[in-house]
This record gives structure tokens, sequence and C-alpha cells, in this order.
């Protein structure tokens, strides 16, 4: 789907007011949020710029755009006159579709209840069997789809209700159903990036990987789903990090599979040529679900 720099602008000014981007935070690149929402990153930077001439963000060389305030700098005068515009506009256009005054105002007494929506997609939270495997999927829906949330994991069962939206792994839906009557149940469906798997494959003469991850919980789960999707014939060994220190291990062995919760120590210690970090690629229908919740309302 196509979006216009007015719908783009629209949708963000909105995420902006209900905090998914808080203050100070840096918005996707026009790029990137181009590519996710299939159009051109001129047309994101033209929103951009109208947002930026609201005074609702401002942007700084080297960085991006940068959230300046919550809500824009009109007055109260401004915001209604806004409105009246907006409103008269709406109602020439159902009217020349032939609706009357009763069904304009009915329609509008059951479309108010949109008023809730944002209140309901405050706060997002991204569901794992480990924190860090949330991590893993929260990183890649915000990299693939420009959401970002908090992470669970499926032991933090009683937390979700502080959230108005989560995304479950498929096979974690029916442990998550019903934490709140409120709460919007997002499944999501992904696998691992294949080019990372088959740069993996392609080290040619590998008799061992390692697996590094921030959590010893992940590391049988993440070898599980490893040795099924690759049929590798070597040994893996694994280990957590430790504060600043790496598992022993990562000094003997020629390649090193990492989780983005321990990146930060493994890249500032691990030559790049050795190492190669775990990603997911969220499905394309999930994909799909998720810019319908939070960008095609």
């Amino acid at each position: 789907m196509q979006h216009s720099a007015k719908h783009i602008a629209d949708r963000i000014r909105l995420m902006i007011a209900t905090k998914q981007f808080q203050v100070g935070e840096i918005l996707p690149s026009t790029r990137e949020l181009g590519k996710q929402l299939s159009t051109s990153f001129h047309t994101v930077r033209k929103a951009y710029h109208q947002l930026e001439g609201e005074g609702l963000v401002r942007g700084e060389r080297g960085r991006g755009f940068v959230v300046l305030r919550q809500s824009t700098t009109l007055d109260k005068t401004e915001r209604l006159e806004l409105a009246a515009e907006k409103m008269q506009t709406l109602l020439e256009e159902l009217i020349g579709h032939g609706l009357d005054e009763t069904e304009v105002e009915a329609i509008f007494e059951e479309k108010i209840s949109f008023m809730e929506w944002p209140e309901k997609i405050q706060s997002i939270a991204t569901v794992g069997e480990t924190v860090e495997l949330a991590k893993l999927l929260s990183d890649s829906i915000r990299n693939q789809i420009g959401v970002k949330s908090s992470t669970l994991s499926i032991k933090d069962y009683d937390d979700a209700v502080h959230f108005d939206a989560l995304f479950v792994p498929i096979q974690l839906v029916n442990q998550f159903r019903n934490p709140g009557d409120s709460i919007r149940i997002i499944p999501v469906v992904f696998h691992y990036d294949t080019d990372v798997l088959l740069s993996i494959l392609d080290r040619s003469g590998i008799e061992a990987i390692g697996l590094v991850t921030a959590e010893e919980d992940s590391i049988p789960k993440i070898i599980n789903e490893l040795k099924v999707l690759m049929k590798f014939e070597g040994a893996f060994v694994a280990g957590a990090t430790y504060g600043k220190s790496l598992p022993l291990f990562v000094r003997n062995t020629d390649l090193i599979v990492y989780t983005p919760a321990s990146a930060r120590l493994v890249e500032s210690k691990i030559p790049e040529k050795n190492r190669i970090k775990l990603e997911y690629i969220i499905s394309e229908k999930s994909a799909d679900s998720i810019r319908a919740e939070l960008w095609d309302q």
C-alpha cells in the first residue's frame, strides 16, 4: 500500500501524541520507513518536514529527526479552527455520498470510540520464551516495520496486563489468551534470517560454532532451532555473558554466533570476520497485520 506524506505525518503525529515515540527519540530514517511502507524516502522526508514545521520534531545532522514535544504548538483557538475545517470537509464529502444528518450523527457516535484507540495502543510488549528471545523478535519488528516495543518472557505473564497490546510468537499465543480483556493480542510468525544461516554454512572447515547469549535459558532453544534448520554436523559450544566478560571458549572458536542482547560486548571484543549476529525475519503476513494495526487505521 502506498502512503501519502499526509497519511504518514498523521500517523506519526498520533504515535507521538500517544507516546509510542517519546520526546528525545529518533524517528526511523526516511529510507528505512519508506521501505517499510512501500513508498519513497522523499515522501517520508516530506512528512517529517511537515511535522518539523509543526514543532513536533527537529532534523539534526548525523542523527535524523528527533521528537521535540508530545503535542503541536497550536493554541486552543487554532486547534478548534483546524478541527472545524476538517469536519466541514468531511461533512461535505459524506453529504455528497447521500448521507443525511441522522445517518452522519449515528456514524459519528459509533466511530467516536476511536478516541479510545490511542490509549489502548500507548504501550506494546513483545513476548518470548526468554526476555532475550523477546528482544530478538522485538528488534526485528522495529527494524522491519518501524514499531518499537518492550519485552516480556513467558514467565512474566502477570505483567502483561500493564500493556495495551502484545506481539506474541504464534506458538505461544495460547499461553497469553485473555491476560486482560482490553489487551490486543497480535500473533507473529517469523524465522531466522536465511542470509545469516547461509553465511554460517559458507564458512568452510568450521568444526565448531560458538553461541553467545545474554541468558543461559536462551541457549538450548537457539541451538535446537539452528541444528534443525542448518543440519550442521559439527559441534556447538555455548555460554552466556557475565558482567563484562565473554565465555572463555570464544578465544578458541573460529565463528561466534550471537544474539542482539549480547551484541555490545561481543562486537567490542570479537573481530567482525569472526562473528555473525542472529536475526529474525517477520513473515509478510505478520508484517502486514502489524502495519494494519498501527499505520493503516
